[in-house]
């Protein structure tokens, strides 16, 4: 399994595709979320993912410049309990600090992943709200 990160216009279209497959498989077919996924953010994001030799994206994130910050989103993992988040996010992080030179990042945060963050060093910053009928937090973590 191999970490990539790459700006949008690097990705290959068996890249691009594989990370929409997998968006589509985690946000739409298991978590039923309904949004528009296609919101034109992707041009301007790193993507960061893990690539099986066969291809398929197992994990996946972008970041890009949100204000006064790097945000943090999309964050998915095709395969749970098995630490792809962990490395996915230990892997990305040095990486987005580096590309977008920046002091502190964001993210919107499922409320029962909140713990999961906390151990990469986020902290809570809002109080739970609905986002497509799920309980979330925001989060940041300063560099």
């Amino acid at each position: 399994m191999e970490f990539k990160a790459k700006a949008f216009d690097q990705l290959t279209t068996t890249e691009l595709y594989e990370i929409v497959r997998s968006r589509t498989e985690i946000f739409l077919m298991e978590q039923n979320i309904i949004c528009r996924d296609f919101d034109g953010v992707d041009y301007h994001s790193l993507h960061c993912f893990l690539q099986e030799d066969d291809g398929k994206v197992v994990a996946y994130l972008r970041a890009y410049i949100y204000e006064d910050a790097v945000r943090i989103g999309r964050v998915l993992t095709l395969c749970h309990g098995i630490g792809l988040g962990k490395r996915l996010m230990t892997d990305s992080i040095p990486v987005i600090i580096e590309f977008f030179n920046c002091g502190k990042l964001v993210l919107d945060s499922q409320k029962h992943a909140e713990g999961f963050y906390l151990g990469l060093g986020f902290v809570t910053v809002s109080d739970e709200f609905l986002e497509e009928n799920i309980p979330h937090v925001s989060m940041e973590r300063i560099l």
